[in-house]
């Protein structure tokens, strides 16, 4: 259904359950087998799509001194078993990243560990994802903090975005951040953003809440994002960009070093990189595989095409009683024009070759549960 919608993934291979996460604060009691057996399924069953953009190997697993201190190097050996396991058994590149907590302690020590490699290159992200909240209410880009994040970040050679952004700590929410996410004082580095969050929950970040019934319920925040959304121009791309230099002049970056051959260095800053990223425990699961079957897309009628779940404005006013699935050119590249809307389940991956698919402009909204501590 996210195909047929034009909607493009971007996942997180970790859940809260036991086994299926780093614990943060001895990770090498949760690096074993069962968790790799978990993660290694999830790669399996979603590589099998074409619209899943991505794979974080996780979000805020470090957030103060003692997981900075446990976690840095159980991070870069899962990213390195996730691209290996990849390289093996997806019939294309998928990239896989971390998300990162915005804490000044680690912020440029952490984004550089994740962009080196000690003993693969596998073992650097392929992007990295920052979760910022210092834009709060009636800020500009200069209050904000974020021209600094733009001369921090100015360095760095791989894919940058906000994993996370949209401040609540003053309501209601006006978004006046998309405006500078959007625009030449920060495209040069940062590649957009993703607003959080999709659903309501305790923390109040919602832009939509949903009632027992399944029912979708609009939020002032949902109209105050659309509206900033619709308002903001894609920056031109440099020209830099589309011959495969670099966007950033040569006094800010120095000498740049592709990103493939960077080796660690032996100190990042209040990190704690002195036991060396530990051998694959996953060497023989991503050999032979997962125990899993490679997701594939399935076939859609029109009625499936149709929500039947009413939508409220803010007020409470009936907005639309049901809904139907706009279905886009994209992902979903074997949508017929019969009326009959279907993906036939293929014996051979039908997508291989098909590397450059194009990211939507649709905004891009992120949904997780909750903050906690695994």
């Amino acid at each position: 259904m996210l195909a047929y919608a034009g909607i493009y993934l971007v996942l997180d291979v970790n859940s809260p359950k036991k086994g299926q996460h780093l614990n943060r604060y001895d990770p090498w009691s949760t690096y074993n087998y069962e968790y790799l057996s978990h993660v290694f399924s999830v790669v399996e069953e979603f590589s099998g799509y074409n619209n899943t953009l991505a794979f974080f190997a996780g979000n805020e697993i470090i957030n103060d001194k003692i997981s900075a201190s446990a976690c840095p190097v159980y991070i870069k050996a899962l990213v390195r078993d996730m691209k290996d396991y990849i390289a093996h058994h997806s019939s294309r590149p998928i990239p896989v990243g971390y998300s990162a907590a915005d804490d000044l302690s680690y912020r440029i020590s952490l984004a550089d560990y994740m962009e080196c490699h000690q003993y693969s290159p596998s073992e650097a992200v392929d992007f990295y994802g920052v979760n910022t909240y210092q834009w709060c209410g009636d800020a500009s880009f200069l209050t904000s903090g974020y021209n600094i994040l733009v001369q921090d970040y100015s360095h760095y050679s791989k894919p940058i975005f906000f994993s996370e952004y949209g401040c609540n700590e003053v309501r209601p929410r006006q978004f006046k951040e998309i405006g500078s996410i959007y625009s030449t004082d920060m495209s040069g580095i940062f590649s957009g953003g993703l607003v959080y969050e999709y659903a309501q929950e305790a923390n109040n970040y919602g832009l939509v809440d949903f009632d027992e019934k399944g029912n979708v319920h609009l939020l002032p925040d949902f109209f105050t994002f659309k509206a900033m959304m619709e308002k903001t121009v894609d920056p031109p791309i440099p020209k830099s960009a589309l011959t495969g230099q670099s966007s950033r002049s040569s006094s800010s970056r120095g000498n740049r070093v592709p990103s493939s051959q960077k080796v660690c260095g032996t100190h990042y800053p209040n990190l704690d990189i002195s036991k060396g990223v530990p051998k694959s425990l996953g060497t023989s699961l991503i050999l032979k595989g997962a125990n899993t079957t490679k997701g594939s897309f399935v076939p859609l009628t029109q009625e499936d095409l149709v929500s039947s779940y009413s939508i409220f404005k803010p007020d409470g006013a009936l907005l639309r009683s049901t809904s139907v699935v706009n279905v886009q050119k994209g992902p979903n590249i074997h949508a017929l024009d019969s009326g009959m809307y279907e993906i036939k389940k293929r014996n051979k991956n039908p997508y291989k070759g098909q590397h450059n698919l194009k990211v939507p402009k649709a905004p891009l909204i992120k949904k997780r549960k909750l903050r906690r501590r695994y």
